[in-house]
């Protein structure tokens, strides 16, 4: 949906909700909703003091400091937080989490740091024109945390945060999990399995009109292809003693793979780079290589660098084995290996995620603006939330509405985030007094 169409649905909305607050939220919902209108423009402030500092996952330091303001945050709401540092062998920054005790249901809030613009990204700071705003991670996923922040900040207001059980994560390397999966995901997972209820709060997809839940998400891993050919001069290319190269056989396979192993519903994959030539130096943690050849040399080696998503294990299973059957094919003196990297597991669509779907819902239409449905998992990525998606129910994309996540073009509609605020802080309250 176009921006400003956006923005036109959600001030309607905003407008209709007075008319409907008295009918349909009780007295603490009230005053939450109150509150949070009343602090929307300080939620602005903080999303802007972070925006403001870069925080690519590779920049430990942007990390490092964009903790440091969410722990402010989070110690001030009475939390007791942690810096977990990763060791040095992952490569990244380490996470955040927040914790409180109390009573009843427990919940899990997921939140990260990290953005996909690195520090030597032309695009680091926020801009404010109006309502909108454009910034790095101003979408994916800054919102999120400062709503994270503004909804406990309105339960507090109301006397409920004290006796809620509460951990807080926010991860710093989302975008890009260091390796191995057991040490960058160990505090997450073990949260998931202390939980009852796990939120995840990227950003929300408003599409068709409508407002949409999201109750599944699919896994993302990666793939890595190198080939090999006989180097000569090439002239003889294609001839029995030379055969076809490197690059022609990359280029066979990657096209058998778009004919014979796309086409499942939800089963997606994508070639994310390609180097090739005589000498190749390609660094697989930076997404970044070197290569060397000649037009008049038949070239030595290619790599190839992609990703996998899916909705299920067994769907990842099926497309893999599909891809070794055609890379075990080969041109003639070419030869090829392909390697798999599990990062994001999938997040199923269970019974008890659809509970809180249709509180959400209901929450959502109380706020004027319609049921949702639940989401297409093919329209979102892969999120932290899958990882304890095992062990709680969970419900993801309780962030802010915004646009062009991942592009120099990302941007926020500022008037979802109070509305996003009202809605999480609702749900946890209603989820926390249910018997």
């Amino acid at each position: 949906m176009r921006r400003h169409a956006l923005a036109s649905i959600i001030a309607v909305s905003t407008l209709f909700i007075s008319s409907v607050v008295a009918a349909d939220f009780n007295a603490d919902e009230q005053r939450m909703i109150e509150w949070i209108d009343a602090h929307a423009e300080n939620a602005i402030e903080l999303l802007a003091e972070t925006v403001n500092i870069g925080s690519g996952t590779m920049n430990h330091d942007g990390v490092r400091e964009v903790g440091r303001v969410m722990r402010r945050e989070l110690d001030g709401l009475g939390l007791d937080t942690e810096w977990i540092e990763m060791p040095p062998e992952v490569n990244r920054a380490g996470h955040l989490i927040g914790r409180k005790d109390g009573q009843g249901k427990k919940f899990l809030l997921i939140g990260h740091l990290d953005t996909v613009f690195e520090a030597d990204d032309a695009f680091q700071s926020f801009e404010r024109d109006g309502d909108m705003a454009r910034g790095p991670g101003v979408e994916d996923m800054k919102a999120g945390n400062v709503i994270i922040v503004y909804a406990l900040k309105a339960l507090g207001e109301i006397g409920v945060l004290d006796n809620l059980a509460i951990v807080v994560a926010y991860t710093g390397d989302e975008e890009k999990s260091g390796q191995p999966l057991s040490i960058s995901r160990k505090h997450l997972i073990e949260a998931g399995q202390w939980a009852d209820v796990a939120l995840g709060f990227e950003s929300a997809i408003n599409y068709d009109g409508k407002d949409w839940a999201t109750v599944s998400r699919r896994s993302s891993s990666s793939w890595m292809l190198e080939v090999t050919g006989r180097q000569a001069h090439s002239s003889g290319i294609f001839s029995e003693d030379a055969g076809a190269g490197a690059i022609f056989e990359a280029a066979r396979i990657l096209h058998d793979f778009y004919v014979e192993v796309r086409g499942e519903e939800h089963l997606t994959f994508n070639a994310g780079t390609i180097s090739g030539g005589t000498d190749v130096d390609y660094d697989a943690q930076q997404n970044r290589g070197h290569t060397f050849g000649k037009t008049n040399v038949i070239p030595r080696r290619v790599v190839v660098h992609g990703g996998i998503r899916t909705i299920s294990d067994e769907q990842l299973e099926r497309a893999r084995d599909k891809m070794r059957v055609v890379v075990a094919r080969s041109l003639p003196h070419t030869s090829a290996t392909i390697e798999f990297q599990d990062r994001y597991p999938s997040m199923s669509p269970t019974d008890g995620n659809r509970r809180l779907m249709a509180e959400y819902s209901a929450i959502n239409e109380a706020l004027g603006r319609g049921p949702m449905p639940a989401l297409d998992p093919s329209r979102r990525g892969a999120a932290d939330i899958s990882f304890v998606a095992p062990y709680a129910d969970g419900l993801a994309g309780l962030g802010a509405l915004g646009d062009g996540g991942h592009t120099p073009n990302e941007s926020l509609d500022l008037t979802s985030m109070p509305l996003a605020i009202k809605r999480a802080a609702i749900l946890i309250y209603r989820l926390s007094i249910e018997h």
